[in-house]
């Protein structure tokens, strides 16, 4: 059965974006740039992969199907891209974004935990929850595993790495990586 791995950015104080979607405080190195490239390029999005220097047809490692909210997805949109990640399966969560003329890109208005639900019964490698406070609230429920790109800053305000509802779920912390520039990847495994 596929799992659904939360893998996202988060500042010291838990927030995934600034309070207008910023993201771009997060300090990157070079040794974190590269682990993320060769560890999850499928995190990386189509159109900027020959831009970091990664061949556009990288494969896949771990995952083939991306959910996310309509934060998550807009920057992509603002830019005229309308399937960001064309490498893999896109499911994007909005009740007012109209649906897109591309098939790698399905505009969901129904209830997440029913498509995630349906996805995990399907044969592939594993759905990678991209973001968005609201879907990952939510979703809280279906996450087998946490990945949590945690960066030494502090944000002050923003959005939170899950809202929606006081849900306590245990996860064990399974592996961790430190780098460079002071960040830590850690890996939690529902418990």
């Amino acid at each position: 059965m596929r799992k659904l791995v939360y893998y996202v950015a988060v500042s010291l104080d838990g927030y995934i974006a600034g309070p207008n979607g910023e993201f771009d405080f997060y300090p990157m190195c070079d040794d974190m740039s590269s682990w993320i490239g060769e560890t999850y390029p499928e995190s990386i999005p189509t159109h900027v992969r020959e831009l970091v220097g990664m061949p556009t047809d990288t494969p896949n490692r771990t995952w083939d199907t991306v959910v996310m909210g309509r934060g998550a997805y807009e920057p992509a949109l603002a830019e005229g891209v309308v399937s960001p990640y064309d490498h893999l399966k896109q499911y994007v969560f909005s009740r007012t974004l109209a649906p897109v003329d591309h098939p790698r890109v399905d505009i969901v208005d129904t209830d997440p935990v029913e498509l995630i639900r349906n996805l995990k019964a399907q044969e592939g490698l594993d759905i990678w929850l991209c973001g968005g406070s609201n879907l990952a609230g939510q979703l809280i429920g279906e996450i087998d595993r946490l990945i949590f790109k945690s960066y030494p800053v502090l944000a002050g305000a923003g959005l939170p790495a899950l809202s929606g509802s006081f849900a306590p779920t245990q996860f064990t912390a399974t592996r961790r990586r430190e780098f460079g520039n002071g960040a830590q990847v850690t890996w939690f495994d529902r418990a």
